[in-house]
């Protein structure tokens, strides 16, 4: 009896290790598909001081920063930044309890999404701040892309 009970359990363990492996497959497949258009970054997501932190990639698009979760299973993005209504309030370094959740050396940015111009509500959601958390070297590359124009805008197209 202790045989079968032993060839059972060594089948559910066969079945669990591949389970996790076909789980793994799964997720760095999506994060090759995710990042095959370039641009894309390992970038963590607050939405306000209360929320934890989600890790995840940022995809910068012409005039959109698409935000997916790391662990998900969607091509789509989980949040969608708007270039032209995000806006930074300030960064600062990751604290000792940030950096246990999204990595030691990481730059916390805050911004604000939907923001309001002219003394006028802009169309879409209302303003909100979320943190962004990446690297230097990330925070560079977002600094750049969030400054730079795209050509129709710099021409007077829309």
């Amino acid at each position: 009896m202790s045989g079968v009970l032993t060839l059972i359990v060594g089948w559910v363990l066969i079945l669990l290790v591949a389970g996790a492996v076909l789980v793994a497959l799964g997720l760095a497949a999506r994060r090759i598909l995710l990042g095959r258009t370039g641009g894309t970054v390992e970038c963590g997501l607050r939405a306000g001081e209360a929320a934890s932190w989600r890790l995840g990639l940022a995809a910068y698009q012409l005039d959109q920063l698409h935000w997916f979760s790391a662990f998900g299973v969607r091509l789509r993005p989980d949040e969608v930044f708007d270039r032209s209504s995000l806006s930074i309030l300030g960064r600062r370094p990751a604290g000792q309890s940030e950096a246990v959740s999204i990595g030691a050396g990481t730059v916390v940015v805050e911004c604000q999404a939907g923001r309001t111009g002219n003394g006028h509500a802009a169309p879409g959601p209302p303003p909100r701040t979320v943190e962004l958390a990446m690297s230097e070297e990330a925070l560079t590359g977002f600094l750049a892309w969030l400054e730079a124009a795209p050509p129709r805008y710099l021409s007077g197209l829309s």
